[in-house]
């Protein structure tokens, strides 16, 4: 549908997105209703769908657009597996913290999407632990790592990176470079680095 000339489509679209994640984020998917995020943007209802076409889209969009940024920030370096793997996990941290509510949204409602929504979104999520792997079955070949099964470790090392976004919060008594660099000591132990 076209825009009219003289909108806000600049201005309401991303305050659209930013009212989505944050009520999503807080009541969930499921709980949240389009009449709901208009308030949230001082629109009415109806003026929502000239910028998404359902909620099951605004949803979708959010978690695509996480994941492709996600995926575009970070790339391997030429580097050693070892330091590849502390490029990893170092990236992932800082990339995390600095959007919990997106994190908590691209992992928890991932019930909420249709079948082939779904299907995009663990296609890119596939990606970026494909990434992972590479670097854990390189540094396997090379005798630099000691694992078992690389696709296993992937799925624990993700789950432990990403979860500091249940329990860190700012001004805490440990500051982001603190908790990237334990972390960064935990994966490595986890991996039995030489």
């Amino acid at each position: 549908m076209a825009r009219k000339q003289g909108s806000h489509a600049d201005i309401t679209g991303p305050r659209l997105r930013e009212a989505a994640l944050r009520l999503f984020a807080r009541h969930g998917f499921a709980a949240v209703s389009m009449r709901q995020i208009a308030a949230e943007v001082g629109v009415q209802a109806g003026a929502l769908y000239l910028y998404t076409p359902d909620k099951q889209a605004l949803l979708f969009d959010l978690m695509r657009d996480h994941l492709e940024d996600l995926l575009a920030d970070w790339a391997p370096p030429e580097a050693p597996p070892l330091m590849q793997l502390e490029s990893f996990v170092r990236h992932h941290i800082r990339y995390h913290l600095d959007r919990p509510d997106l994190v908590f949204i691209a992992y928890m409602e991932l019930r909420n999407l249709d079948p082939a929504n779904f299907a995009v979104i663990e296609g890119l999520r596939r990606d970026y632990e494909t990434r992972l792997e590479a670097i854990l079955r390189r540094g396997r070949a090379a005798g630099v790592f000691d694992v078992a099964d690389t696709k296993l470790a992937t799925m624990a090392l993700i789950a432990m990176l990403t979860g500091v976004t249940t329990w860190y919060r700012e001004g805490g008594r440990l500051d982001r470079a603190t908790v990237e660099a334990l972390y960064w000591d935990m994966a490595r132990k986890a991996v039995a680095a030489a």
